[in-house]
């Protein structure tokens, strides 16, 4: 009897610890998450352009706002868009697949489709 009773107080101590591991990740996610880099947007980009350009940040904000038009509409037609110094941006094909629905396991079948890609220039590569 005497060693069921030193078994149990063994078992808590180790709950205990376990309760204490996820309360470490969390801490160690919340600093993680709080170092995510910025996001910059087309208006700061626009901003920025009129400041070193002396125009005004409506008209700055304008011309990259058709910019993106243009961009989106060339790419629709299926054309490839080359920004010297940043990369290209094309449309690709997918093709017809099969997938695997996580939560069944039964195969899915995936339609083709198009999809945005990017490659970034060999400049981009090196200054990152």
């Amino acid at each position: 009897m005497c060693a069921k009773k030193v078994a149990a107080p063994a078992k808590k101590p180790a709950k205990a610890a376990t309760k204490a591991a996820p309360a470490a990740k969390a801490a160690a996610t919340k600093t993680a998450k709080a170092a995510s880099p910025t996001t910059v947007t087309l208006k700061h980009i626009a901003a920025k352009i009129a400041e070193n350009h002396e125009m005004p940040k409506k008209h700055a904000e304008g011309i990259l706002a058709e910019t993106v038009e243009i961009v989106v509409k060339s790419l629709k037609k299926g054309e490839r868009i080359r920004i010297s110094g940043l990369g290209i941006l094309q449309v690709k094909k997918r093709a017809a697949r099969m997938g695997r629905n996580p939560a069944t396991g039964e195969a899915v079948k995936i339609k083709a489709s198009k999809k945005v890609a990017f490659r970034a220039a060999k400049e981009l590569k090196e200054a990152v």
